[in-house]
């Protein structure tokens, strides 16, 4: 018997997960999101000042917020992407329509993002880093840059993540910015 006041859940709502779980998942991935953009802010510089990692490490777990976001992640984000520059470049240079040194520091520091992701956290789906990159040159990046983002990453995920692209349960449709 049901009590008046706690309806009975519509079958198939929520199967197998609690509010909590729900909470817990939506807390991780904004931690996430908020080491992407401490971890862009230290990429920039890098790029920009040539600072040291552990000088720009420093300097960025001081700032205001900083231990809202998964440490761990902007940990490997930073000192992954600093130690795997020029492999980074090399991947993301043949599909670039301009020299790589002609990109603002912000498209190549969310672009390192991107690849470092798609070679490294396969626990991260490829269009949830795609589009968290993408928001990342929408809120630091220039007017256009998260196109540009959006069609060089796009180009990437399905060479850097073939399996998990060609698998894609949205369809055969190619991914965001991949040429046709």
């Amino acid at each position: 018997m049901s009590d008046a006041l706690s309806p009975e859940p519509k079958p198939g709502a929520n199967a197998g997960r609690s509010a909590h779980a729900g909470a817990r998942k939506a807390a991780a991935k904004a931690a996430r999101s908020r080491a992407r953009e401490f971890a862009l802010q230290a990429l920039y510089q890098h790029l920009v000042g040539r600072n040291p990692a552990a000088d720009i490490d420093r300097f960025t777990r001081d700032l205001s917020g900083f231990h809202k976001a998964d440490s761990a992640h902007y940990d490997a984000l930073l000192h992954g992407c600093i130690e795997e520059a020029d492999a980074l470049d090399a991947q993301i240079e043949p599909v670039l329509d301009r020299k790589l040194s002609e990109l603002s520091p912000i498209e190549h520091a969310v672009m390192w993002i991107g690849v470092w992701e798609l070679l490294h956290a396969p626990d991260v789906p490829w269009r949830v880093i795609i589009n968290e990159c993408v928001e990342l040159a929408k809120s630091f990046g220039g007017t256009d840059g998260h196109k540009y983002v959006n069609g060089v990453l796009g180009s990437l995920a399905p060479k850097l993540r073939p399996a998990e692209v060609a698998s894609d349960p949205r369809g055969q449709r190619r991914p965001p910015g991949a040429p046709e």
